[in-house]
């Protein structure tokens, strides 16, 4: 019987660990496409070979990352120096946005530890409990009110929805694992989803905003205040605010529809808490403090006190706030060490952080884009507008950070379509500028927050790359039917 039962897995197992060899072999085999070099080419064999991994979980995913990620250096695709091969290797490892999701999780220990995400779950599903539908619009309400003020998207949904929500499914008895579909998989998902929205919707939602309205400024003179990126982008935004919890409802199909009595259990568990503990009041200081060093840092209008600086990187923050936590004895360091989720995500987004960024350094991305480009010369506006856009919405799907997505294809994307006779550069420019934000939900490591949902265990890795395209796919239909007239007349 044993036998039996294991068989059937290890076979499975062989051939999702040879699938990956295989697409690496296929593409390194390939004839090599017209400007690129051999070393370009077969780099991009072992990127392609690492994603099909991920999507068909041949191993941990962490794994995965570092095997890929060891090859590539080996290999001396990025540098033949053994050296600056493995000085690059590393430098993944220092990115302030790695270090940004890992104390993310840390802050997931402190609410769970307090007992303040505990609470505060409580408190929502008391309130709007007895109908999960709701309690999805509260999730993306609470992204949507601290979007306008915190400009990493990974610090918000990472740093203070994902520790408080994560507490939600567990009232429902809803698991990581095979009881994540009762509520856990819809909660997580439209927390994710509703950050790409509203990191689209307000200008300093999210950092590459910025970046990318200077490019914007540079390579085609438009300039826009904070008033006209949201006024343009809201007949969508506001859209698909409301449309996003009914969506994902529809995707996800949470098996608990309702549940009136939990409302009242709510209350009951409400009341045997009591009042707030000295480590929950603690722990509600630390993240106000989070809030306003991320509001404040970024502002250069505002001197922070104390540090003697008014600007206060989103990651030092987060390394405050652990310091902090850590003394005031609301964590130790021992729940950071045994935290298993977040040096999996370490690992695993680091190798993937790396990898991506090795495709735009050997020049690949710009290959591909220009490559992409040279037959729009000869098309009409509207179709090069919509091919122009649909290349810098998904490309990205080579791409971990957002920030470098904008500095390598943005320019390159602007130059073709000042070039196309009658094409509204300005609309061109606007629409990708809009998508950036909506972008980040097309895959686990499209986005800052993305690595947390993903590895939450209450999305399943096929229906994490399932959902993101479906989404995306919706996102992208949006900028065109929805975006592209309002621009046009606006």
């Amino acid at each position: 019987m044993t036998t039996g039962t294991q068989a059937p897995e290890a076979k499975g197992f062989r051939w999702k660990l040879i699938a990956p060899l295989a697409v690496w072999l296929l593409i390194y085999l390939w004839p090599v496409p017209a400007g690129l070099n051999a070393n370009q080419w077969h780099y991009f064999a072992i990127f392609a070979a690492v994603i099909t991994g991920l999507i068909l979980e041949s191993m941990p995913v962490g794994a995965v990352g570092l095997i890929g990620l060891t090859v590539a250096g080996v290999g001396g695709y990025i540098d033949p120096d053994p050296t600056k091969s493995l000085r690059w290797m590393l430098a993944g490892f220092a990115e302030s946005t790695v270090w940004l999701i890992v104390g993310a999780f840390v802050f997931s220990i402190g609410y769970r530890k307090s007992h303040l995400g505990r609470r505060i779950a409580l408190v929502l599903v008391q309130k709007l409990g007895t109908n999960t539908l709701g309690l999805g619009y509260a999730v993306a309400m609470s992204d949507f009110l601290l979007a306008p003020a915190t400009p990493s998207n990974t610090a918000r949904s990472g740093g203070i929805v994902y520790p408080i929500i994560s507490n939600i499914p567990r009232i429902y008895g809803s698991e990581p694992g095979p009881t994540a579909g009762k509520i856990g998989t819809y909660v997580m998902w439209t927390a994710f989803a509703s950050t790409a929205v509203t990191s689209s919707l307000f200008f300093t939602a999210l950092a590459p905003n910025a970046a990318a309205l200077a490019i914007a400024k540079k390579t085609v003179g438009i300039d826009v205040s904070w008033a006209q990126w949201f006024i343009g982008f809201a007949p969508l935004g506001l859209l698909l605010m409301v449309l996003v919890p009914l969506l994902s409802y529809a995707v996800c199909r949470p098996e608990v529809k309702s549940s009136p009595e939990i409302s009242e259990w709510a209350s009951k568990e409400l009341a045997e808490m009591g009042p707030m503990s000295r480590n929950e009041w603690i722990m509600l200081a630390l993240i106000l403090l989070a809030m306003f060093l991320w509001i404040a840092g970024s502002s250069p209008d505002i001197r922070v006190p104390l540090l003697g600086s008014n600007f206060v990187n989103a990651t030092t923050v987060v390394f405050i706030v652990i310091s902090l936590m850590l003394v005031t004895g609301v964590i130790e360091f021992a729940d950071i060490v045994a935290e298993k989720g977040a040096w999996e995500v370490f690992f695993y987004f680091t190798s993937l952080l790396t990898l991506a960024s090795g495709l735009n350094e050997i020049g690949f991305i710009k290959w591909f884009a220009t490559e992409y480009a040279k037959p729009l010369a000869g098309l009409s506006p509207s179709t090069a507008m919509l091919l122009l856009v649909a290349l810098f919405f998904w490309i990205h799907y080579f791409f971990s950070s957002i920030t470098s997505h904008a500095a390598a294809v943005l320019p390159v994307v602007l130059a073709v379509g000042s070039g196309i006779p009658d094409l509204p550069v300005t609309t061109l420019a606007m629409l990708c500028m809009y998508s950036l934000g909506l972008m980040g939900v097309i895959s686990p490591y499209a986005t800052g927050p993305a690595p947390m949902y993903f590895g939450s265990g209450y999305i399943g890795k096929g229906q994490f790359w399932g959902f993101g395209l479906i989404f995306g796919v919706i996102y992208f239909a949006g900028l065109l039917l929805i975006l592209w007239p309002w621009l046009q007349v606006h």
